[in-house]
């Protein structure tokens, strides 16, 4: 039986180290590329993507995103303590209603399907977390080698070509039984591969890591060339 989510939690909480000096008065989420916040960005492609509830998490400077979400239905949670991506899914799950949930960075710009729409469309209920990965040829703005393989059936393994995309859908559960407040979804996904319960579903389209100011260049070209359907 299949049970797509509708609900997402959107991660703004953090320093955004690699942007600056963008980001010394700015939260990364908040850097506008061609025109328009990545925060704003990936909140457009949620609601075309069928989200209909969205968490955003704040912790550097949270008061310049929440006075920028005043008019935005989605619901701002402030983290007085940093608490990574598993810490600060855990702290938020109570106020999700499903037993699974998209998780999505706002550092991206896309090209091609919208992302949301793409898992929504993949997701089944035999795994625990499905990531949205892309062959690292289809990647630009980033350095780094790959995140991961991915087998034809979508099960995943560390090392290799593929490119996790930062949106996933995953089970609630697998984070709410930490004892730790603060951890990274990596543990998480390192204890889904042991158990064989975390898949990926790849990409069609292109991808950019707005991840460094020089990027910004790379993904307002993207945009410029194709758009996100």
């Amino acid at each position: 039986m299949r049970q797509p989510p509708d609900e997402l939690m959107l991660f703004a909480a953090g320093f955004g180290s690699r942007m600056q000096p963008l980001t010394a008065d700015l939260p990364k989420p908040l850097i506008p590329v061609a025109g328009k916040s990545l925060l704003d960005r990936t909140l457009t492609l949620a609601k075309a993507g069928g989200i209909t509830r969205t968490v955003v998490n704040t912790h550097y400077l949270s008061d310049k995103i929440a006075k920028h979400l005043e008019d935005n239905p989605a619901q701002v949670l402030h983290e007085p303590n940093i608490l990574d991506t598993g810490g600060g899914l855990k702290n938020a799950s109570k106020f999700f209603e499903g037993p699974a949930i998209f998780t999505s960075n706002s550092d991206a710009i896309w090209s091609g399907s919208n992302p949301f729409s793409y898992l929504f469309q993949n997701w089944r209920d035999n795994c625990d977390a499905l990531l949205l990965c892309a062959p690292i040829s289809q990647v630009s703005g980033r350095t780094e080698l790959g995140d991961f393989s991915v087998s034809q059936d979508g099960e995943v393994t560390r090392g290799g070509d593929f490119v996790y995309l930062g949106v996933q859908i995953i089970r609630l559960d697998t984070v709410r039984n930490v004892r730790e407040k603060q951890f990274s979804l990596n543990i998480i996904w390192d204890k889904l591969m042991a158990r064989n319960t975390l898949r990926a579903c790849l990409y069609p389209g292109l991808w950019c890591d707005i991840g460094r100011p020089e990027n910004i260049a790379l993904g307002e070209k993207l945009l410029g060339t194709s758009h996100v359907r």
